[in-house]
């Protein structure tokens, strides 16, 4: 695992990198290699502080589901009941010959359900042209500008109808914000980050997490990797449910070790009710299938998809494998991933859970998709 990781880090290769792994036992494996930034001073070290990007979601989801299982949400009921601004969704249809948007109204309600398994009709505009032709033709926000119109985009299927990334989740933490009566970080703290013993996790950087945050890298034409300008807005008009958290690979692990533990944490406080989290490990989309993301912003993203070729579901909060993935990793197993190319897989049949977290652009491309195959490999081999 060493030698793995060690071998990844270089000036057109990876950074710097935070990796650990454990079994329902505890951790048996960590590690940091590289530097915070390409050509900087500070060692990269387990404390350092990452963008999670959409590793944010399952915490999100975890969150939702809390309310589900409380009954203060439900899974299929109209979700407009609780945010009136999704009461009446609107599907975009195309575009008129002077490049005006088209509508139509969406066949079906959009349900909590729909949003947690990325089936409403929400798109992201990485993945989907007409998306990113529908932001140049209105001036629409985009998400990253932390404004709450932001999220008022329309639906590019009618719920249901299938599977494709979007801003979903921020949408779920909107409702678990009407229904709690807290902002979502706030929510976060006080029932997710305190029992799990997550200290270093939040929307708005500490002081402390600035001084251990890692520079995000973009991949240059020639190879080499470019420290950009980058930072969540710490002065959002909401917080991302969708992809807006910071936090370390040592907090985040504590999470994926949650769902070993039946829903408690470290200390025996209960997160999640074994129920719950047993439905979170199953499909929640029925005929549906997680697809391929053909990438429309290369900077960005190359196109998407784990383990090609295997059919994948999605429960009420992660990406499932069917079958026994090339690493070793069980059939069922949860896993996801944040944009920045953090990654992380939960498998409850071998009972064993392994975060990576890097911190470079485009997502998947293959310097980190190979360390992080790698490193899950090797992962299994110790086990």
């Amino acid at each position: 695992m060493d030698q793995v990781l060690r071998q990844a880090v270089g000036p057109n290769k990876v950074a710097g990198l935070v990796a650990l792994a454990a079994t329902d036992q505890g951790t048996f494996y960590e590690a940091a290699y590289g530097k915070r930034e390409v050509g900087g001073q500070a060692d990269m070290t387990m404390d350092s502080v990452f963008w999670i990007a959409s590793m944010t979601k399952p915490i999100t989801s975890t969150a939702a589901m809390r309310m589900v299982e409380q009954g203060r949400l439900s899974l299929d009921a109209p979700i407009g009941d609780i945010l009136p601004e999704l009461r009446s969704p609107r599907v975009l249809t195309g575009f008129d010959k002077a490049g005006k948007p088209r509508y139509r109204p969406a066949k079906r309600p959009i349900t909590l359900r729909h949003l947690l398994t990325h089936t409403a009709g929400f798109v992201y505009s990485i993945w989907n042209a007409d998306l990113a032709r529908y932001y140049e033709a209105t001036g629409h926000p985009a998400t990253d500008t932390g404004l709450k119109e932001s999220l008022n985009i329309p639906l590019l299927f009618d719920p249901g109808e299938r599977w494709e990334y979007g801003i979903n989740i921020d949408w779920a933490g909107q409702a678990v914000e009407r229904v709690s009566g807290q902002k979502l970080g706030d929510y976060f703290q006080q029932h997710i980050f305190q029992p799990l013993g997550m200290t270093s996790t939040s929307f708005k950087l500490t002081p402390s997490q600035r001084g251990r945050l890692v520079k995000v890298h973009a991949r240059q034409s020639d190879g080499s990797l470019k420290p950009i300008e980058f930072e969540i807005k710490q002065d959002p008009e909401f917080e991302a449910g969708g992809g807006g958290l910071y936090s370390t690979a040592g907090d985040y692990l504590k999470f994926c070790q949650m769902f070993l533990h039946n829903g408690q944490s470290s200390n025996g406080q209960q997160v999640l009710r074994p129920e719950t989290v047993a439905a979170m490990g199953r499909n929640q989309m029925g005929d549906l299938n997680v697809r391929l993301l053909p990438t429309h912003a290369p900077n960005l993203s190359a196109d998407a998809e784990f383990f090609p070729g295997m059919v994948k579901k999605w429960s009420t909060a992660f990406m499932l494998n069917t079958e026994r993935a090339p690493t070793g990793r069980s059939p069922n197993s949860l896993a996801w991933a944040g944009l920045a190319n953090t990654f992380f897989w939960i498998d409850p049949t071998r009972k064993v859970t392994g975060v990576i977290l890097m911190q470079m652009l485009p997502f998947v491309e293959p310097n980190a998709i190979d360390t992080f195959t790698r490193f899950e490999t090797e992962t299994y081999r110790a086990v």
